[in-house]
């Protein structure tokens, strides 16, 4: 079957943000609402997001400090003059 470029476009995207979505539900609580109303579901979902974007934002630092103690313990071989 043809498909059009903008629903391969939409498609494509979809791919990708599903998995996101996933994770965050069964990793960041998003399965089950604690919170009241429709500012509760809008505030669960912003907390959710938030965390795991705080968890990529940790493990990306967490490897950036981990090359710069790599870096740090080179030593440099003396120059002969």
């Amino acid at each position: 079957r043809r498909v059009t470029p903008a629903i391969k476009r939409q498609m494509r995207r979809r791919s990708a943000v599903e998995p996101v979505i996933g994770h965050i539900k069964s990793e960041h609580r998003m399965g089950r609402n604690y919170l009241a109303g429709q500012q509760g579901d809008t505030l669960n979902a912003i907390l959710a997001a938030a965390g795991y974007n705080f968890s990529l934002l940790l493990r990306w630092l967490k490897g950036f400090l981990s090359l710069l103690i790599a870096l740090l313990q080179i030593r440099p071989k003396p120059v002969a003059a």
